[in-house]
């Protein structure tokens, strides 16, 4: 996996070339009542063909900072994004805006953008066209450790 560092985040190439099956505990996990029965099932997954949609187009990218933390995505997260994928109303997004990169919720408005935080203390950003922007591409999944 290739490495490269721009401005504050951290940014991975995807790779499929290889499976990494690895053992999935049948297909959930409850949060109440454990069944006995699940302890004896036993599959496999791989992240890569599970997580990556569309291999051409997706990279992984470390979270660096607080803003989206109302929305689940804290500091050192792993995302998958995909630079396919179309922005619209809702979809968090990584975004290149006036030379720097920006994690943010995307808001569509008719004459400009607004760039939501998920974080009381972050403002919201209004995109217009006097700004250098570009959507990067949209956020697939988080990925925490604990």
């Amino acid at each position: 996996m290739s490495k490269t560092k721009i401005r504050l985040l951290e940014f991975y190439a995807a790779s499929t070339e290889e499976t990494m099956e690895i053992p999935l505990a049948g297909e959930s996990v409850r949060a109440g009542f454990p069944s006995p029965a699940d302890d004896f099932i036993e599959l496999t997954i791989d992240l890569n063909r599970e997580l990556i949609k569309n291999p051409t187009s997706t990279y992984y990218c470390r979270v660096m900072g607080d803003s989206m933390k109302d929305m689940g995505i804290s500091d050192g997260d792993l995302l998958v994004v995909d630079k396919s994928l179309d922005p619209a109303n809702g979809k968090i997004a990584v975004c290149f805006l006036d030379g720097e990169f920006t994690l943010k919720e995307i808001r569509l408005e008719k004459d400009y953008c607004l760039l939501l935080p998920a974080n009381k203390d972050y403002p919201p950003i209004k995109v217009t066209e006097e700004n250098e922007f570009i959507v990067w591409g949209i956020v697939r999944y988080a990925i925490k450790s604990f």
